[in-house]
């Protein structure tokens, strides 16, 4: 998480430290931290053996709860209210801070924590509608009554274990920030599904691309961002027929689109923000059973953003990982289906040009007459410091993110973004249902709450069904709509009604026996409504795609190593044509025994092997060079798709991109290939000297950080596994496999999964990060799915939860 960067660059001050009792700014006492009594030795202990009952106001009957020998909490409840009131209390007894700290910066309110180094991204977060989406979220899900009633349940079970504290009893990372938690609330809720919303569907470059357009033009553009590649394996499969849909279609409007150019937007999500999933019919399983498997791609932390849990009431039982703050299962199975998640990557967010009627921002164009805007005043509270108070206007599309108060260059000109997740739909009801479902109809009947962020909900049934919908809402655009900035003041670039849900595109029991997605294209150019190329995915999928169609039947030990495969397709398609197109006359002898290793490469990103990161040194340095031009100073705009780049250096050797600005030579890509490679055996001569060894392991060198990313004792390092970003197994150097789950729907389900954490949030205990060692070496916890509280096997101690008279 990018917003990080400030928290890291204030808590290095605690590497010079301060006085054992003297307060310096927003860092805490240090006598105070290290009270043997209050500070952070009473966070060194374990939560085994914690076996007293508890009395907790607010349940209504007993609810067990048997941890197994993971500390994963199997919960057994008597009705859904007390078991998602035992879920909120868990989950705080274990992730209490992660839990607050996480809507803090949903909210904007990171400032209060850390001071004013944080100002402009609170700012941001405020700018962009976080605060404001939540709270229509939580409209949405308190004028549905079982939905009210169990988010009050969770956040009444939060506060229990909050109420309980004593301060020497507060997680390390309130003592080392010096600040004590607050009381949840449903809003809070809502907030963990917003950070959700923008960590997946926050990524957008209308912006860049309007300033491409408005520098070189619309050929150029169409040759670097295409709405199809020449290759596309699409999520949904191409033989899927469409025809039988009645479509509205909308003709484009007349009238230029706006091409003002901004310098600077705000931070964006990881693009690498993805995911696997698949699902095998019965034919093609060795069993006969269906089996599903997932893999979210998110950024790897400590504390896991995933939480394993079972949940369990006579009606219905449930096991997977939940997200803390959040109610139920959000990837798991049940008794009799199974479900996963991948980015669906849809462009659901666009900008808006508006010009108002003057200084005072009171209104603005719009239809040839002038609208009303409406004000929010946001106050973002600085720790130690003067409260900051913003502005921010809403139109009719959504918030003006940009203006002159923040970098925008024009008083009467703002940007106002319109973005699906404002409309605040009660996503927690899809997964509320989901945990319940029986079948492909109760599975179909959980999608249609889910608003944003857009997901490939993958399906498996214990009766043989499988299927795969992209679901989200999906405003049903003209050609191009959205790709650039539009005109705030025509009606004709306003979002013009949904796609219906029905017509979401999907699958069900395909012929060819299988369904997947890793973020590619949904669909083919056959789909009916405008779908544009928002940068999906161009490798991992065909790798996936290949794998099934290689044999007739999987078991569950192929599904691990899928998850695993360290296949490198990218550099299979370009790396021959670089070696082959590049003057090797011109190579050092050092130059020349590094390329030797790279042609003996298999182009399999394991971590014993030096080719990886020779190739990896290689493509980084290539990349700049090819797209020189880009980087243009004061205006913002974004590299062309990796597929296309790959596409142009093979097929378009002599494109004008390819001359470097400032030499006075004519290059082409042979040209680039050799200046590249120099520099990156000049880097990897430089790395091999301060640390050693180029093997990818090392070079790659993975890490699951602290949230607090200067707390390095916090946090585990140089971890031993392969792949990258464009590979299955999709590991880079702190992003990767959130949570791996494999699940044969037997009887009772067979499942697999780990995630690289732990189930406790407490760096002193055994259970914080046990899980990592396991995931690195491509390894899975056989998950325990007890069938009833009586049966329980291989529990380490069982507390019970008993209402309070």
């Amino acid at each position: 998480m990018k917003f990080l960067k400030f928290v890291l660059s204030l808590l290095l001050a605690l590497g010079i430290y301060y006085g054992l009792n003297t307060k310096f700014g927003s860092i805490p006492p240090l006598g105070k931290f290290l009270d043997p009594a209050h500070g952070i030795w009473q966070n060194d202990k374990s939560e085994s053996g914690e076996t007293d009952g508890l009395e907790l106001v607010g349940l209504e009957k007993p609810v067990t709860v048997h941890y197994d020998k993971h500390l994963i909490p199997h919960v057994f409840a008597e009705n859904d209210h007390d078991l998602y009131f035992a879920q909120g209390y868990i989950t705080a007894r274990h992730r209490l801070w992660q839990m607050e700290f996480q809507t803090h910066a949903a909210a904007g309110r990171i400032s209060e924590l850390i001071g004013e180094v944080a100002i402009n991204f609170d700012r941001g977060q405020r700018r962009k509608g976080m605060v404001f989406g939540a709270e229509n979220a939580l409209k949405k899900m308190q004028e549905d009554p079982e939905t009210r009633q169990f988010i009050e349940a969770y956040r009444d079970g939060a506060n229990q274990y909050i109420a309980q504290l004593d301060p020497s009893d507060y997680p390390v990372e309130y003592k080392l920030l010096d600040y004590s938690p607050e009381p949840w609330t449903t809003k809070k809720t809502a907030l963990l599904l917003m950070y959700m919303t923008d960590m997946l569907a926050g990524g957008d470059s209308d912006l860049e691309y309007t300033n491409f357009l408005k520098k070189y033009g619309k050929e150029r553009f169409d040759l670097l961002y295409p709405d199809f590649f020449d290759t596309i394996d699409p999520v949904i499969p191409k033989e899927r027929d469409w025809s039988d849909w009645e479509v509205l279609a909308h003709d484009i409007p007349k009238g230029e689109l706006p091409l003002d150019s901004i310098s600077e937007t705000m931070e964006k999500p990881d693009p690498d923000n993805g995911s696997n999933n698949w699902a095998v019919a019965p034919e093609k399983s060795y069993s006969g059973n269906t089996i599903l498997a997932n893999d979210p791609h998110l950024g790897l932390k400590l504390p896991s953003i995933w939480y394993a849990m079972q949940l369990a009431t006579p009606e219905k039982n449930t096991f997977g990982v939940s997200l803390p703050g959040a109610l139920g299962i959000i990837i798991g199975f049940n008794n009799d289906i199974s479900w996963g998640v991948t980015n669906a990557t849809r462009d659901v967010k666009d900008w808006y040009k508006i010009e108002f009627e003057n200084e005072d921002r009171n209104a603005y164009r719009y239809d040839g007459q002038l609208k009303k805007t409406t004000k929010r005043i946001e106050e973002i509270k600085v720790r130690d410091g003067k409260t900051v108070f913003d502005t921010v206007v809403y139109t009719h599309h959504g918030p003006v993110s940009y203006d002159s108060d923040f970098k925008g260059n024009s008083q009467k000109i703002g940007y106002a973004m319109q973005w699906t997740g404002h409309i605040g739909g009660n996503n927690q009801r899809t997964f509320l249902e989901l945990n319940k479902a029986k079948d492909y109809d109760g599975y179909m009947g959980a999608l249609k709450h889910h608003v944003a962020p857009a997901q490939n909900f993958v399906f498996a049934s214990a009766t043989g069904d499988i299927a795969l919908w992209i679901q989200g809402m999906f405003p049903n655009k003209w050609e191009g709509q959205g790709k650039f900035l539009m005109d705030g003041s025509n009606p004709d670039h306003d979002w013009n009604g949904f796609i219906p849900q029905e017509h979401n595109a999907h699958i069900k029991n395909p012929e060819r026996g299988f369904v997947s997605s890793a973020n590619q294209h949904p669909v083919d150019e056959s789909y009916p409504y405008y779908v544009f190329n928002d940068g999906y995915e161009t490798y991992r999928n065909r790798v996936i795609n290949d794998f099934f169609k290689s044999k007739e039947k999987f078991d569950i030990q192929d599904f691990k190593d899928l998850h695993n495969n360290n296949y490198n397709l990218k550099a299979a398609e370009l790396l021959p044509h670089m070696i082959e197109n590049m003057d090797v006359s011109a190579l050092s002898t050092e130059e020349s025994e590094m390329l030797e290793d790279l042609k003996n490469w298999d182009f399999n990103n394991d971590i014993e092997k030096i080719g990886p990161s020779i190739w990896e040194a290689w493509w980084n340095k290539l990349v700049p060079l090819t797209w020189d031009e880009l980087k243009v100073e004061d205006l913002a705009l974004a590299n062309p798709f990796q597929y296309q780049t790959v596409h142009l250096l093979k097929n378009n050797p002599d494109d004008t991109f390819m001359d470097l600005l400032d030499t006075p030579e004519k290059e082409t890509a042979k040209d680039l290939f050799l200046l590249s490679f120099k520099q990156a055996v000049q880097d990897l001569q430089a790395w091999k000297i301060k640390n050693g060894d180029i093997d990818w392991g090392d070079y790659k060198a993975t890490f699951v950080g602290h949230l607090l990313q200067a707390l390095p004792a916090f946090s585990r390092f140089d971890l031993p596994i392969g792949g990258n970003s464009g590979i299955v197994n999709a590991t880079k150097k702190d992003h990767g496999p959130s949570w791996r789950m494999i699940v044969e729907m037997s009887s009772p389900p067979k499942a697999f999964g780990v995630y690289p954490g732990g189930q406790s949030g407490n760096p002193g205990s055994k259970y914080y990060d046990d899980f990592i060692d396991i995931w690195a070496a491509g390894n899975y916890l056989e998950l325990d799915f007890m069938q009833s509280k009586d049966q329980a096997q291989n529990v380490l101690f069982t507390q019970e939860l008993n209402p309070k008279p």
